[in-house]
């Protein structure tokens, strides 16, 4: 029970470590660092959706005998992540980084309330890809163990603390205390232990839909690598570092992810 708590916080500390660069760091974080960082979170993302959760989908649906309509709930579980943020994207006003136009449907939300809503709906797959595979640990699944999900919550974790930055270090620099936006900060990651505990929860309830949960927060992370990370570090003059930093980002994943239960 203690490491499954601990799974379940390790994500949320790196916001509150990136958020906490607030009373470090006097102004925002230079443009190259930041596209570095957030090219980092992109191969994270990347890896841990192949990985972490495409993969066990697979294997989850092999081992319900699905025969050879095994690709069926991993496909379908995949699109239903996309649409899903699809949807949301269209629902909630929320602003990128560096963007001046807002997404979503007209809000008076100020800027930086709009930025840390999309770092926001972003946290949201992250979190059920811990919930998901942590439900395929406590299922008794040979694929997945809660050694697995830590490490996929320390990657998370780690590609997270950007995420903190990139919310609080504008509010300070708009005229918020440290103090308050260090808070703000750190609440734009409570969406992700929140949203593992509700799928694990879903999952435990309905054992037969694991593959499709996977395979859910699978296409919910690639939409969001896709739609918004893979735009920002490429954004402004060509360079080959936030390339070499995706690679660094998919490798370290990939790595945590072999490493044995």
């Amino acid at each position: 029970m203690n490491q499954i708590l601990i799974c379940l916080l390790i994500p949320f500390a790196g916001t509150v470590i990136g958020a906490a660069l607030v009373f470090l760091i006097k102004n925002k974080i230079p443009p190259a660092v930041e596209k570095s960082l957030l090219a980092f979170a992109a191969g994270v993302m990347t890896a841990a959706a192949v990985w972490s959760l495409l993969l066990p989908a697979f294997d989850a649906a092999k081992d319900q005998d699905y025969g050879n309509l095994a690709f069926i709930p991993p496909v379908a579980g995949f699109w239903s992540g996309i649409l899903f943020l699809l949807l949301l994207d269209n629902l909630i006003p929320h602003l990128h980084i560096h963007s001046e136009t807002p997404e979503g449907p007209r809000s008076r939300l100020s800027k930086n309330t709009m930025l840390a809503l999309a770092v926001t709906l972003h946290n949201i797959p992250e979190g059920m890809a811990v919930g998901a595979v942590l439900a395929g640990s406590l299922s008794g699944s040979a694929v997945m163990t809660v050694a697995g999900a830590i490490s996929l919550a320390l990657g998370i974790s780690i590609q997270n603390v950007p995420e903190g930055a990139v919310v609080a270090l504008p509010l300070r620099v708009s005229g918020h205390s440290r103090r308050r936006a260090f808070i703000l900060g750190t609440l734009s990651g409570i969406v992700e232990p929140l949203g593992a505990i509700a799928t694990i929860m879903l999952a435990g309830l309905a054992l037969p839909l694991l593959p499709y949960f996977l395979a859910f927060a699978a296409g919910a992370m690639i939409y969001v690598v896709v739609e918004e990370l893979i735009p920002e570090m490429s954004e402004g003059e060509h360079t080959n570092v936030t390339t070499l930093v995706f690679s660094l980002g998919f490798t370290l994943m990939m790595t945590l992810d072999s490493l044995p239960s």
